[in-house]
């Protein structure tokens, strides 16, 4: 599977994870809303029915109502529509609060019925009726709907004439085991609260007496009301799916979306590396990747083209080093194949002389073959070292005995500046070969009459050997060049004058391989300074 497909199935996975999870919560939240919402329109559906209730029990009448109306619409927010039974408006909170009435809501209207309900002593049956007046005819009628009352219950009951020959209804009384509830809430009130409830439900006298109450507070006690909360279309306190699923639905696409666009910018410089990269495989080294930004993938285009310049340097280095062997070989091996053939057809006698031209170009051959197979070792890691503790001082003075013949026939005077001896850790011999080729190179440069000073400087821990001349000095833009293979400042020197062109290379290499550095600093005219620079023992060994 490609990385594209990869990274969008990732984010996809988590896109519609975050979505699910994040709706689900959503959902949780609104129904737990909701659920409080309904308790809390229950609970003030509640306190206005008990404060209307309250109202009427305690007045009488409904007259002045309007107030309370009022208060209990700000009190609770709902809008609250009182009429009676038969259709008369008491108030409207809408009125009280200068809008228009809106239509009342589709809920069904809730009663509130003023009237008090009749308790009665759970122990007590009641063995007489009380007179409710003084006149015959209401003790008369008292009587009779006690009796009618009685005689629908079942109930047992006596009627005997009075001293006023009205009928007195009088009913056996039978014994109960009911006890009053005890104080507190316990679970011991609670079935002593059951109890009484059993107890009472088996008195049929009970709702018999509660309805005759009823017919006879009717035509004195306030109305019932009827009471509507809300109005029409009001919302109801629910959360519809669609809007949540729509969001969700949304989100994941702005997910996916965001995931294709990051996709693609993360996978066009990709892309266009791999074609750079198969170009170089095949072969095309100008190939390049553009690079925009300061980010990560800026980062890796620049470290791309960075080596691509890299190896294409490489390879053009590659293509001079043959060219410059070529060069290098084909005028002296063509100078040999010409004087032996000369000889061979007997057209060149064979002096001395010749012969000793002829081996010493030879050897200048094999010098060249030799320092390139060094120069190859070197930059391989493969160059042999054997190291050892090397006094600089000493191998300073053994460079100038070496070369002191070659100073004195050019006229050169060869120099050692070195008070105390510096002991590094290096492989003496090459350390020579490269002060050996710094002090050629330096006597080539240097007219008659001019001096080579080799000096040793100590510097803390880095011991430094500078190889100085008084020479005529290198042009600032060749100074770059200096420890490029077969390159030379002078193009017109030859090869008895101007080395093999690869010394400076394989120095460098070999003081790299010291771990130490290798520097030049020239001005025309007055000389040239080659700098060497070295880690240092602090002290001589014994």
């Amino acid at each position: 599977m490609s990385l594209r497909l990869r990274v969008l199935g990732v984010l996809m996975l988590i896109a519609v994870t975050a979505t699910a999870a994040t709706s689900w919560l959503t959902l949780r939240q609104a129904n737990r809303q909701v659920r409080e919402a309904v308790a809390a329109g229950q609970k003030e559906v509640s306190q206005v029915i008990g404060e209307l209730r309250a109202y009427g029990f305690a007045h009488g009448t409904w007259e002045d109502l309007a107030p309370v109306v009022g208060a209990l619409s700000k009190d609770t927010g709902q809008r609250v529509l009182v009429t009676t039974e038969t259709g008369v408006l008491l108030a409207d909170s809408d009125t009280l609060a200068g809008r228009g009435p809106r239509p009342p809501g589709s809920q069904p209207p809730v009663l509130v019925d003023p009237r008090p309900v009749l308790r009665f002593d759970r122990n007590l049956v009641p063995s007489t009726v009380e007179k409710l007046a003084v006149v015959a005819i209401v003790e008369y009628r008292a009587a009779v709907a006690d009796a009618a009352c009685l005689t629908r219950a079942g109930a047992e009951m006596t009627v005997r004439p009075n001293r006023m020959g009205v009928p007195v209804v009088t009913v056996e009384r039978r014994p109960t085991q009911c006890v009053e509830p005890r104080p507190g809430l316990d679970p011991q009130r609670a079935q002593d609260l059951a109890a009484a409830r059993a107890c009472e439900a088996d008195q049929p006298l009970v709702p018999c007496l509660r309805r005759v109450f009823n017919e006879r507070t009717a035509s004195v006690a306030p109305a019932r009301l009827e009471v509507r909360l809300g109005y029409q279309d009001e919302s109801p306190p629910t959360i519809a799916a669609a809007p949540a699923v729509a969001v969700a639905v949304g989100v994941a696409l702005a997910a996916i979306l965001g995931a294709l666009l990051l996709s693609r910018a993360v996978l066009r410089p990709v892309r266009a590396m791999t074609l750079a990269a198969e170009g170089l495989g095949e072969g095309d080294l100008e190939r390049r990747v553009p690079v925009t930004g300061r980010d990560e993938i800026a980062h890796l285009g620049r470290a791309f083209n960075r080596m691509a310049d890299s190896i294409q340097a490489g390879e053009d280095r590659q293509r001079r080093l043959t060219g410059d062997i070529a060069h290098e070989l084909r005028t002296p091996l063509a100078n040999l194949r010409g004087y032996l053939e000369a000889l061979r057809d007997g057209v060149v006698e064979p002096t001395p002389e010749l012969l000793d031209s002829l081996h010493e170009e030879a050897l200048l051959q094999q010098r060249i073959v030799d320092d390139l197979h060094d120069l190859a070792l070197a930059e391989a890691g493969a160059l042999t070292y054997h190291r050892s503790e090397v006094n600089l001082r000493d191998l300073l003075e053994a460079t100038r005995t070496a070369y002191r013949a070659h100073a004195g026939t050019a006229g050169v005077a060869l120099e050692v500046e070195a008070p105390h001896p510096v002991y590094v850790n290096a492989d003496a011999d090459r350390l020579r070969q490269v002060v050996g080729n710094l002090v050629g190179n330096a006597l080539r440069a240097t007219p008659s009459g001019g001096r080579v000073t080799l000096a040793l400087v100590p510097h803390g821990e880095l011991a430094v050997v500078e190889v100085r001349d008084t020479g005529n000095g290198i042009p600032v833009e060749h100074l770059p060049h200096l420890f490029d293979r077969f390159w030379r400042a002078d193009a017109s020197r030859g090869r008895a004058t101007g080395g093999s062109g690869l010394g400076l290379s394989i120095a460098r290499q070999i003081v790299t391989d010291h771990r130490g550095t290798i520097g030049v600093a020239s001005t025309v005219g007055v000389g040239t300074t080659f700098t060497i620079t070295l880690g240092a023992r602090p002290v001589a060994p014994l």
